[in-house]
């Protein structure tokens, strides 16, 4: 019953925003692959944000921040892709400044979630928390003086990189990587890994994004959103998805 009813105040309040957003939105041609990428993001990340609230009553106590996290990350996600599916469509720009918002908010909760999940083992250090926060902040705001025009965007790249640097630093290297490594928790352990490959490997889609959108050339405004849209819908869904699988076999292995 529970469940029944955090769903409907769930669906409730995100097809409010949705109507709200698309109130005086401009149609959907469908041979605009770009708005459709928009569009696929959004709904997705709308189905995550359902699902993950949904669950989050069904794993240990101790992981439900992490899964409560997850849950706006997409939530947040989803509200900020129908703007910027908007502002595409009616427009035909990039819709960077909502981008960035976008990630401004949701990729430090990202990597907060390393945080998390080394709490939910009672591995967690408060140095770990403002690390990977000011590592994000470094990140996000060197890349978005680049794209927006701010500041010379090889100086803004040399920024964001530093940022990204040192959360690979501290996720593999660092306090964080060494607590998950010493934390003997299968379950965290496997989480870890995963969510480590997905800030590496994931994430470089956006260093190379800015480089042949910004730096060489060589990629156009559609196939950047395209690209950039593809990576979101990854690096956001699979990043909670990853948690709540380590946080289910968490379950399982107490009872």
């Amino acid at each position: 019953m529970n469940k029944l009813k955090l769903f409907a105040l769930t669906a409730v309040a995100l097809m409010g925003i949705t109507s709200v957003a698309n109130a005086d939105a401009a149609m959907l041609q469908s041979n605009d692959f770009v708005g459709i990428s928009f569009w696929l993001v959004s709904m997705g990340c709308l189905a995550a944000t359902v699902f993950f609230f949904l669950e989050r009553s069904s794993v240990p106590a101790g992981w439900r921040v992490s899964i409560t996290v997850a849950g706006l990350v997409t939530g947040i996600a989803f509200v900020h892709y129908i703007y910027m599916r908007e502002v595409w469509v009616t427009t035909g720009e990039s819709p960077t400044v909502y981008r960035y918002i976008d990630w401004l908010i949701t990729v430090p909760l990202l990597m907060l979630e390393f945080y998390f999940v080394l709490a939910a083992v009672g591995k967690a250090t408060s140095g770990v928390f403002w690390r990977l926060l000011i590592g994000s902040l470094v990140m996000l705001v060197g890349g978005y003086l680049g794209e927006a025009g701010y500041i010379n965007s090889t100086l803004a790249f040399v920024i964001g990189m530093a940022g990204w640097i040192y959360i690979l630093y501290e996720v593999f290297s660092g306090e964080a990587g060494k607590s998950a490594e010493r934390s003997g928790n299968k379950s965290l352990v496997t989480a870890f890994g995963a969510m480590r490959m997905i800030v590496t490997v994931g994430w470089a889609v956006y260093p190379l994004g800015y480089i042949f959108g910004y730096l060489t050339g060589g990629v156009d405004a559609n196939t950047l959103n395209i690209v950039y849209n593809a990576a979101d819908f990854l690096n956001k869904i699979a990043f909670g998805l990853i948690i709540w699988a380590a946080a289910t076999q968490q379950s399982s292995r107490a009872r």
